[in-house]
């Protein structure tokens, strides 16, 4: 992606001052400002700025910073190692896949035997990396000129440009046959936000399906929130979460998968869930012993169904993802939580039941339910050595509040 260039206005004369600047930092003098503010603090830049200009001049001062800045926002999706010596812009920091997911995608492309990836619309070149990594010859284009030059630098500055070859130019231009597969990554962000709708990506993911089914393999990594009715039936749709945040949706086309499936995978595990076709409604009954809590992968997915007819349990409502069991069910597509208390909505009646049994910490989740989490917990005035977990839903459509305490999951470990 990255076609809006951030580091200065845009058109000829901004392009032309954006580059001039960004090569500026690969310069000696460049690489030794950027050593220098790997740790700095983004509070105390114009003092920083002051006391550097005596040395440097005001626009690579301007420009370190700014870098720098970056850097340190990749860190959380590129690790601090690479982060620090790689280069960003702005849309390149918040658009690029974090690495954990990147990785994932590219050794899903090399165990179907991929060789070689033309990587369209390759932004500041993380996806690339990835592959690289995983002994992929990459093709990485880009149309804006910025960043592919960020991304040339990003294949250098990692050991990688060996087999990351970069190209400016406009990926409608570009001849794939020569490649073992097409990764395809649209813009989704215009100059109003994101962009919802996915033939106003860019390329529209119409564009981007007519490259992908003319490869032996494809990937088009799109926002997860695309709606199914838009999924080409041609695709193997895949959700991915990492941590337990939904980060992106994937279809993959071509030989080594499943057209029409879909899949959910939970990261830092790689469990994968998938269904060739969607089973029946689940049958929804009353709140038992246990309650699960689907990952987003799997609700995206529209695979909540799979994990009732593993679990043996029921919704607690037709139209609410949480589901129902009296028998313990351990996943790692569920967080599951031992249900103590079940009441109507009512606030007076869930700081009474909280105050009594001495609970000093409340976890709050929602859904189905208008209210919000931080506003109830200040209203329980919690005191006490113990925790507890409220669910604020909806149970056969009645507001309700299930209060209970985690038995698998993430949070079964810190109770």
């Amino acid at each position: 992606m990255g076609r809006v260039n951030a580091l200065a206005p845009t058109g000829p004369s901004g392009d032309s001052d954006a580059l001039t600047a960004f090569r500026a930092l690969r310069t000696p003098e460049g690489a030794e400002l950027l050593a220098g503010l790997r740790d700095y603090d983004p509070a105390a830049e114009l003092a920083t700025a002051t006391r550097l200009r005596r040395d440097h001049p005001a626009a690579l001062v301007s420009a370190a910073l700014g870098q720098a800045r970056l850097r340190q926002r990749a860190v959380a999706k590129f690790g601090a190692e690479d982060a620090h010596r790689m280069f960003f812009t702005p849309h390149g920091v918040e658009q690029a896949t974090r690495t954990s997911v990147a990785s994932y995608r590219a050794r899903r492309f090399a165990e179907a035997g991929v060789r070689s990836v033309a990587d369209l619309c390759c932004g500041i070149g993380g996806d690339a990396v990835a592959f690289a990594r995983a002994g992929i010859a990459v093709l990485a284009v880009d149309r804006d000129p910025l960043t592919a030059e960020v991304a040339r630098a990003n294949a250098a500055a990692l050991g990688l440009d060996g087999l990351i070859e970069v190209r400016c130019a406009d990926v409608a231009d570009i001849g794939t046959g020569p490649y073992d597969a097409v990764f395809v990554d649209p813009a989704r962000r215009g100059g109003r936000g994101r962009i919802f709708d996915p033939e106003a990506y860019s390329p529209p993911l119409s564009w981007a399906t007519g490259a992908a089914v003319k490869a032996p393999r494809a990937a088009l990594k799109i926002a997860p929130g695309v709606p199914h009715e838009a999924i080409d039936p041609r695709a193997e749709a895949e959700w991915i979460s990492d941590g337990g945040e939904v980060k992106e949706a994937v279809l993959w086309f071509g030989e080594g998968f499943t057209a029409g499936a879909f899949r959910a995978t939970v990261l830092p595990s790689g469990a994968t869930l998938s269904a060739p076709a969607a089973l029946p409604a689940p049958p929804v009954g009353p709140v038992g012993r246990y309650l699960y809590e689907p990952d987003g992968a799997v609700i995206r997915a529209h695979l909540v169904a799979e994990i009732v007819e593993r679990c043996r349990g029921r919704l607690i409502d037709p139209m609410i993802a949480y589901i129902t069991s009296d028998e313990l069910y351990e996943s790692p597509f569920t967080a599951g939580y031992e249900i103590t208390d079940r009441l109507p909505f009512h606030v007076k009646r869930l700081k009474a039941l909280l105050r009594e049994r001495e609970v000093g910490v409340l976890t709050v989740k929602k859904r189905g339910s208008a209210v919000e989490p931080e506003e109830l917990r200040r209203k329980m005035k919690l005191h006490g050595p113990n925790a507890a977990t409220v669910f604020l839903t909806r149970v056969a459509d009645v507001p309700t509040m299930l209060v209970g305490r985690p038995v698998t999951g993430p949070e079964a470990g810190h109770r």
